[in-house]
């Protein structure tokens, strides 16, 4: 098992340091889902909500979470993003809408915290404009789906 990065050698937590780490493309995917009611998903769909476009909403906060995800968690780095995009589909069968997230730079460090930002803040945008009509909504699960480059290599999370 790998060490712990964010713990330095006295067990305190502490900004890892990357600047002797070459800098490669890095790429992440994350996803998330929010659960809900059929007559729910169905106003999202139809365009009814009074609140407007739910899905438009939630991809840009998807997208502005991406970016300050360094703002939101202690010990990440600030980076600059090359690429965030969040896809939204409603599933009708499941009653959920899946959120699907994908962040990508050329840094020196991952962006697996991004990608999953994105894909929770995407859902909690939903919530947030649904909970009117509908307060039970359940979020989750929210998972990395898959990273590539760095020193750590690529990730591919088994299939759900």
């Amino acid at each position: 098992m790998s060490q712990l990065t964010h713990l330095n050698a006295s067990g305190e937590a502490h900004m890892v340091d990357v600047s002797a780490k070459a800098e490669t493309v890095r790429e992440a995917r994350a996803e998330a889902y929010v659960l809900m009611l059929p007559a729910t998903l169905a106003m999202i769909v139809d365009g009814s909500h009074h609140k407007g476009d739910v899905f438009a909403t939630a991809r840009i906060a998807g997208i502005q979470a991406a970016k300050k995800t360094w703002e939101l968690i202690p010990l990440c780095h600030p980076l600059m993003l090359s690429k965030v995009e969040v896809h939204l589909e409603a599933q009708p069968d499941a009653s959920r809408v899946r959120i699907e997230t994908l962040c990508r730079l050329t840094g020196k460090t991952g962006v697996e915290m991004e990608a999953l930002t994105a894909a929770s803040i995407a859902a909690l945008t939903i919530y947030d404009m649904c909970k009117a009509v509908q307060k039970d909504m359940v979020i989750g699960p929210v998972r990395l789906l898959a990273k590539t480059g760095g020193k750590s290599g690529e990730f591919k999370a088994e299939k759900s």
